[in-house]
């Protein structure tokens, strides 16, 4: 009966990686990390706190800062290509055997956010109309890569949400604070159509709000990756109940059981 005890937490002890680690493998490590920093990367923005765009972060669009004519339109375009590339690795890593359904299609409309934002990049406005009164507001190849953009946004959100509730990818995080982020971020997207519709002016604000609360959701994920990680990281299956010496219980070393 001892034998067979040891035996079992041998083989328990087989199952787990070496040092402790997650059954994820070191992908999963680096998921939170690419996913952290691309919220800070995503936020490019900023950078005109400190460049001399021309442009008023009050009334002018963010992907103004990489058209076409404008001065910093390659530095703000490899920035922007940068960030996408780090979601698409990140949301790609973090896919793993213990999600379901909904968890796998919340990552690969991650990676489709990643993939139209490069779209994005790629077919940029032709000018910036916040500054250029001739210059079109909508341009129909960059309008429809935004919108593509924004579409596999919420779904990573409303999917990667409602996994989070069950069982197979318990992630309280996401679960308590994703709602908040989705819904604030659908209302600052919305209130930012005002150019789209002949009524320009302000939106600058909410788009940049926007961005901010699309950090935080990268940062929420990282967060919840790396709590599951360590959750999950050198734990031994316990040994089922049951008296001593009995076929479900564990023999302390040194003593015999009973007859």
């Amino acid at each position: 009966m001892k034998r067979d005890a040891s035996a079992a937490l041998r083989g328990a002890a087989a199952g787990r990686p070496r040092g402790g680690r997650s059954a994820a493998g070191p992908r999963h490590g680096w998921a939170p990390l690419l996913l952290a920093t691309a919220a800070v990367v995503y936020n490019d923005w900023l950078l005109e706190l400190f460049l001399p765009t021309g442009l008023d972060p009050r009334h002018s669009y963010v992907s103004e800062l990489y058209a076409a004519d404008q001065r910093f339109h390659t530095l703000f375009g490899l920035v922007e290509v940068t960030a996408a590339v780090l979601v698409v690795t990140g949301a790609y890593l973090a896919r793993g055997p213990e999600g379901n359904r909904w968890s796998a299609a919340g990552w690969w409309s991650l990676v489709a956010f990643g993939v139209f934002s490069v779209a994005d990049v790629v077919v940029p406005m032709r000018c910036a109309p916040s500054v250029e009164s001739a210059c079109e507001a909508v341009n129909p190849w960059h309008t429809t890569t935004s919108a593509l953009v924004h579409t596999a946004l919420f779904a990573s959100m409303a999917l990667l949400v409602m996994a989070s509730g069950t069982d197979s990818f318990p992630r309280p995080s996401i679960r308590t604070r994703g709602p908040w982020v989705l819904g604030s971020a659908l209302l600052t997207a919305l209130a930012t159509v005002g150019p789209l519709v002949g009524r320009p002016g302000w939106h600058g604000v909410p788009q940049r709000a926007h961005l901010v609360l699309v950090g935080l959701w990268f940062l929420l994920l990282a967060g919840a990756l790396r709590q599951a990680a360590g959750a999950g990281a050198g734990v031994l299956p316990k040994a089922s109940a049951g008296p001593v010496g009995t076929a479900g219980g564990v023999q302390p070393s040194g003593t015999e059981p009973r007859a």
